[in-house]
């Protein structure tokens, strides 16, 4: 593993890091614990003594590495731009290339997920319908009703619990793939569908589809697109998301779009990072970065390019509510585009946005981190709900699917169920521009 390692971190990296410690205070899991190896800077030191040859990587390292939630808030602390997300990576998949310290389970269920599974939109289309049966049929009250729920880990009760609907039809199932502009054509988009999100929030890409034209997009889905490589990447599985990154380098290249979009901050950054991941490739470096350059998030490019009316709403057709926002850690330290998602919601007729206290902190989802370190997502869940407690909002706006089930899952713990909602703002801004002139 040692050898492993050596070779595929980036040394240059891992000499940028300074040791100043700006990181310290931006790290969850240091927040958390106080421990240094718990910190980006801690851990960095550990990839370091590893590649230096002064330490043979053991479980330790291991869990360290896996500690990590990879929300690279550090990034956006750090002044010397240490690439800490990739060198997290790389770590990863170097343990995954020699560890054996799965259990039997643990590895079946990663081969199903990663190879069988998240490559393929039809069978992730088969997961959905049969969580739609499990969910209409009365199958899921049945399991609630009779305490079958309660055999599972708590954070697995309550996640099925906060899970919405699914659906075995995606958005280019449900309305098509290619969409004309509303008005003066600006450009055309090519839309990120995702796997989860096509599957679990397939309104969010209908009301995506929707917003863009309104904005003067016209707007097609690759059908031969696949799953971004997110999920795999941040696993230690980067061969295969460079395939996957491969794939839909080409569905989009072959579409000729302007811009690629995704309402997936998780998503988003990985697409934005296929310049990096296969800059070693020759054959595939030039239209990675064509890719990269050429994706971006919804809110930012609704913002600065689309034609927009000056408010969504009218005020006068409802009673004033509270919102505030949770930042999609990748969205905001990957992408780099926070602001955006704030201006739009400052034009929303019937709201008051509240800033939230930390909303640039994870909450604590981090892709599955919440399913694999259920005790560490979970407190940092608790700190960031009494947070949302004190704004008093009505509704909790986000803009990653991942955060939005987070998000659920911590209003429905807190019992504010009855008083408080979370939802993408993609929805939030659609419902509004119903009523919008634009």
């Amino acid at each position: 593993m040692g050898d492993t390692l050596r070779a595929k971190l980036d040394y240059e990296q891992l000499t940028n890091c300074m040791r100043c410690g700006f990181c310290l205070p931006a790290c969850p899991t240091f927040r958390e614990t106080g421990v240094e190896a718990e910190s980006p800077r801690g851990r960095i030191a550990l990839m370091k003594a590893v590649a230096d040859g002064l330490m043979e990587p053991d479980r330790a390292f291991e869990d360290q590495m896996n500690h990590c939630l990879g929300c690279r808030a550090c990034e956006t602390a750090c002044p010397a731009d240490v690439k800490y997300g990739q060198l997290i990576e790389q770590a990863r998949d170097g343990i995954e290339r020699h560890t054996d310290s799965h259990r039997p389970w643990v590895r079946a269920a990663r081969r199903i997920a990663f190879k069988g599974l998240f490559p393929h939109q039809k069978r992730m289309r088969l997961l959905g319908g049969a969580l739609k049966v499990y969910q209409k049929s009365g199958m899921r009250a049945i399991a609630r009703g009779t305490g079958l729920m309660k055999l599972f880990p708590k954070h697995l009760e309550q996640m099925e619990r906060i899970m919405p609907d699914a659906s075995y039809k995606g958005v280019a199932e449900r309305i098509g793939t290619v969409h004309p502009a509303a008005g003066e054509r600006i450009g055309t988009v090519g839309m990120f569908r995702g796997c989860i999100m096509d599957v679990l929030f397939t309104e969010t890409n209908v009301n995506t589809v929707k917003l863009l034209q309104a904005a003067g997009f016209d707007v097609v889905i690759p059908p031969a697109q696949n799953c971004c490589g997110a999920l795999h990447a941040h696993s230690g599985e980067r061969d295969g998301a460079a395939e996957l990154a491969k794939g839909n380098i080409r569905a989009f290249r072959e579409a000729g779009v302007d811009w690629i979009v995704s309402n997936a901050g998780g998503c988003g950054a990985q697409l934005a990072e296929y310049g990096h991941l296969l800059h070693d490739d020759p054959q595939w470096r030039n239209d990675a970065e064509w890719f990269s350059a050429r994706t971006i998030d919804v809110s930012k490019l609704l913002f600065e390019f689309g034609r927009l009316p000056e408010t969504f709403g009218d005020a006068k057709t409802g009673e004033r509510v509270r919102i505030t926002y949770q930042d999609s850690c990748h969205l905001r330290n990957g992408m780099k585009s926070s602001d955006a998602p704030r201006k739009l919601m400052n034009r929303i007729a019937d709201a008051e946005f509240v800033e939230l206290f930390e909303a640039d902190r994870c909450c604590g989802s981090a892709g599955i981190y919440n399913l694999t370190q259920p005790e560490t997502a979970g407190s940092i869940l608790d700190q960031k709900m009494q947070h949302v407690k004190r704004t008093e909002a009505h509704y909790l706006l986000t803009s990653n699917p991942g955060c939005l089930l987070q998000m659920k899952l911590g209003i429905e713990k807190e019992g504010l169920s009855d008083r408080m909602k979370a939802v993408h703002i993609v929805d939030f801004l659609a419902e509004r521009m119903k009523s919008a002139r634009v």
